[in-house]
């Protein structure tokens, strides 16, 4: 699977590089921000985005929003447990909270495998963030 991991903190882009060259998978880059991680993620098409969600001037969302389709899959990886109801409503396939266990990071490594073999599953994933949307507004 092919990985670019985005976040402002090099010490968590380190960690999280490593763990996933253990876990034998291809990192095909790492940003530093969001202005990166757009153009990183339009050169290197990647199959997942490991995604921070605070960040200087343009935020996980805010990439989120700015990505052309078919876009990556995307797992939230922050600090923060606040943004886990807005990460679902966007269609993330997993959140993780720092310090990333190897554990959580293997099982969202596996889930994304699971869709990447199943793409009908993007459907439900909208359909599921659709009805969070119109439950928050009630």
């Amino acid at each position: 699977m092919r990985v670019l991991i985005v976040d402002d903190e090099p010490a968590a882009r380190r960690r999280l590089a490593l763990m996933l060259e253990e876990l034998d998978e291809e990192v095909v880059g790492q940003a530093a921000n969001g202005v990166e991680a757009l153009e990183m993620a339009r050169e290197h098409r990647p199959d997942l985005l490991l995604l921070d969600v605070e960040m200087p001037e343009v935020d996980g969302f805010d990439v989120l929003r700015h990505l052309g389709e078919p876009r990556p899959l995307v797992v939230f990886q922050t600090a923060y447990y606040e943004y886990a109801l807005r990460a679902f409503e966007h269609a993330a396939l997993d959140y993780l909270v720092k310090p990333i266990a190897r554990a959580g990071l293997e099982r969202a490594l596996a889930r994304a495998r699971e869709r990447l073999a199943a793409p009908v599953l993007p459907i439900l994933d909208e359909q599921v963030a659709q009805a969070l949307r119109a439950a928050r507004r009630r």
